[in-house]
């Protein structure tokens, strides 16, 4: 199923492309709707399952947050190779690895972080929060997953219906989240804070204020601690989590191509399409 959840949006001759990163127990499903905005903006659009995701619930119970991490710098140093200007754009846990590849290679274009989840705070988060710390470091976190629950990071509720039947087939995300994912996401987090001021590439930074899984908290800290001398904030006001889904998603691709074009110096329309 991961390759079938993949997707290459290419142009001929296009020399500039954007890396989207999924969330986290997400998919690139969840991404498509950017890619396709990015696509018919003239840049050239890649999004791959994340190691773990789009599978089973086991497997992604094994992998560690240096997994994601290689992955997708693996497929960053790829495009690189194939492209004059290279984009990197992630929602959730993938802004967070967007940042982390920044850190290490500060010739990324620009980076569009998305609900980015630096810490697990959202209003959604379950009462018993505070036993999580117990599990997170000890073995129960193999054993254990919080369940997805209303409202899936959505506030449009006909779209939230459609997102909530799908999860529950395993067909575009899981409908739990394991506590061993938790604890890889917040591990990585973690490193991310500590050396957030070695990012220097330009940033947007789009988070609503009523994000269900991660409060604004996360991306304050992004905007106030990274180098960058380009650097923009958006908050958003009749969204959730999953903000390139959700109400406000027409806005937030016109705010990110805009930040994109400011950037990029090929702003011209390529003439042929590639199928993919």
């Amino acid at each position: 199923m991961t390759e079938k959840l993949n997707f290459q949006l290419k142009h001929e001759n296009c020399k500039r492309a954007v890396l989207l990163f999924h969330g986290m127990t997400g998919s690139p499903f969840e991404m498509k709707k950017i890619g396709r905005a990015l696509f018919d903006a003239d840049y050239d659009a890649y999004c791959y399952c994340l190691p773990g995701h789009g599978t089973s619930p086991i497997s992604i119970k094994e992998v560690k947050w240096e997994d994601w991490y290689h992955d997708s710098e693996k497929h960053y140093l790829e495009l690189k190779e194939k492209y004059e200007e290279v984009f990197l754009g992630g929602l959730c846990m993938g802004a967070v690895l967007a940042l982390c590849i920044a850190m290490k290679h500060p010739e990324v274009k620009g980076i569009l972080g998305l609900s980015t989840t630096l810490y697990l705070d959202g209003w959604t988060i379950p009462w018993y929060n505070f036993l999580m710390p117990i599990g997170l470091h000890t073995i129960l976190r193999y054993y254990y997953s919080f369940p997805e629950r209303e409202p899936y990071g959505l506030k449009n509720e006909a779209l939230r219906k459609k997102i909530a039947a799908l999860q529950k087939k395993n067909t575009v995300a899981l409908d739990n989240y394991p506590m061993s994912c938790i604890y890889e996401l917040l591990k990585m987090s973690g490193l991310a804070r500590r050396h957030m001021s070695q990012v220097h590439t330009p940033v947007l930074l789009i988070h609503s204020k009523e994000d269900d899984l991660t409060s604004s908290k996360s991306a304050d800290f992004v905007y106030k601690h990274i180098s960058s001398e380009i650097k923009e904030y958006i908050k958003l006001e009749n969204s959730y989590h999953l903000v390139v889904m959700d109400n406000e998603r027409e806005f937030v691709f016109a705010k990110c191509i805009g930040f994109l074009n400011k950037l990029s110096n090929y702003n011209i329309s390529p003439k042929t399409e590639v199928a993919v």
